[in-house]
């Protein structure tokens, strides 16, 4: 029985001595590599200021029309565009009815019967009821797509646009509501959804840059159409050789800026088969698949007077403000060379504009833009869409009023390794834009915001308020 009970002692002790010397190594074994790092955090003050911007490249989704007062400023925001039409190449052979396809009772006079461009309005800003004058002019040659163009490009003064008494002027008064129609009509068009429009009728005598005279423009076009075919075989041809486009300006009213979803050249047209007349009609549409360009006017010298003002900082469209921001890269990177920068965010305060007035007629950008100061321009040129990298977007938010970027710290990093290589290697820009996804080819789009809105951000030299600041969390690692 001794035996036996020194025995079991002597496993117990074995026992309980090979689970002590296994204890020291289980953390280890049981957790990752994470608890060797340090992780520390701290924040740095952000120095903002306005910069003016004169114009910005006019390629956007959509087109503008309009004249609008800036309740800020005080000054007059007058924006028109040029537009071209668009045709497919599977949509030749369908625009108008195969010749070679006739039967011998049917009746076809190769005439249209009414012409007109029709712009389809996506919204509007400003007052339903406000009547406003807009003037339709042809082009004389086609501007070119290969060109680069600013919201300071004008047509006319480049002498794109046909002069003389022959050449297509038609102006046309309107506004947002339709008064000819009925309240309740009117009210049947809201609840379906149904796009405004406004129609420019172009139904007088046209004639050509050749001298050949037709009774209305779509007569020609459908002349064209039957005596060159091969013109009608894609837009470049289309544009080239039919109809260079329009240039669609705001000449009379105030009170109203349209945007414009897109714009067509709708042609009516008849025949007769056997005893049965039968009308139909046609559609050429502007998509952003061919040029369109914005020119925008806006007086310069008044919104110096918003750039003077270094208690705020602004965001202003069209063509006005944006908000320079010089990010503290060294002194984020000071002492923390060889740490990892795991968060970096940064969140900007929308302020009370300084009258209601302004508040109630100008709206926020709804998405901000944040792009390193040197790609200001081939960020839009080259059509990039934030990366999260060099380039980031964030969101207003409604209820807190603010614009917030969670983390830009690749960014950080990314100023460090190219610091004091550029004048402007630790500077970004917010830019309000739109982001649009194509229906017809599902691409997203980031253009510059051509509505009339505005912000005040908390910043500027003599910021009175909190300072912008920058939050950083760093990761060290242990060994």
């Amino acid at each position: 029985m001794r035996k036996i009970i020194m025995a079991l002692i002597a496993i117990i002790v074995v026992a309980i001595s090979s689970c002590s010397e296994s204890t020291n190594l289980m953390g280890d074994s049981l957790t990752s590599n994470i608890n060797k790092y340090e992780i520390t955090t701290d924040t740095f003050d952000v120095s903002t200021q306005s910069i003016k911007v004169d114009s910005v490249l006019s390629r956007s989704v959509y087109s503008y029309i309009g004249r609008l007062k800036d309740p800020e400023t005080g000054s007059y925001i007058v924006s028109d565009y040029m537009t071209q039409f668009h045709i497919l190449e599977n949509q030749t052979k369908n625009l108008f009815p195969d010749v070679t396809d006739l039967e011998d009772d049917l009746d076809f006079d190769f005439v249209a019967d009414s012409c007109f461009v029709r712009i389809i309005v996506n919204s509007y800003q400003g007052d339903s009821l406000a009547a406003m004058k807009l003037s339709l002019r042809e082009l004389s040659k086609p501007v070119e797509e290969s060109g680069t163009y600013y919201t300071n490009f004008d047509p006319v003064k480049k002498g794109y646009v046909r002069m003389g008494d022959d050449a297509i002027h038609q102006d046309v008064v309107y506004s947002m509501t339709d008064l000819t129609t009925s309240d309740s009509l009117r009210n049947v068009y809201r609840q379906k959804g149904y796009y405004e429009t406004v129609d420019i009728p172009l139904n007088e005598e046209y004639i050509d840059k050749d001298g050949y005279i037709y009774n209305n423009y779509g007569t020609y076009i459908m002349s064209m159409y039957y005596d060159h075919p091969e013109y009608f075989k894609n837009s470049k041809t289309f544009t080239r050789n039919v109809c260079p486009g329009f240039y669609l300006q705001c000449v009379d009213g105030l009170g109203v800026m349209t945007e414009v979803a897109y714009t067509q050249l709708v042609i009516y047209y008849h025949f007769k088969k056997g005893e049965v007349n039968y009308i139909e009609y046609q559609n050429i549409n502007a998509t952003e698949e061919v040029l369109q360009t914005t020119h925008i006017t806006n007086d310069q010298s008044r919104i110096d007077k918003l750039i003077a003002d270094e208690e705020c900082t602004y965001l202003k469209t069209p063509a006005g403000i944006y908000t320079e921001v010089t990010l503290p890269v060294e002194a984020i990177k000071n002492g923390h060379e060889n740490d990892s920068i795991t968060s970096a965010r940064i969140v900007f305060n929308r302020m009370h504009d300084k009258s209601d007035f302004s508040e109630i007629i100008l709206e926020e950008p709804t998405q901000l833009l944040m792009v390193h100061r040197d790609s200001l321009k081939t960020f839009f040129e080259t059509n990039s869409v934030p990366n999260n990298k060099t380039s980031y977007l964030a969101t207003f938010n409604t209820t807190q009023k603010t614009y917030t970027y969670n983390n830009i710290s690749t960014l950080i990093n990314h100023m460090w390794a190219r610091r004091n290589k550029t004048t402007n290697w630790n500077k970004v820009v917010l830019i309000p834009v739109q982001v649009e996804t194509s229906a017809t080819t599902s691409t997203t789009t980031v253009s510059n915001e051509m509505n009339v809105n505005s912000a005040r951000l908390v910043g500027g030299k003599k910021n009175k308020h909190t300072p912008v600041r920058i939050s950083v969390i760093y990761n060290r690692n242990q060994d």
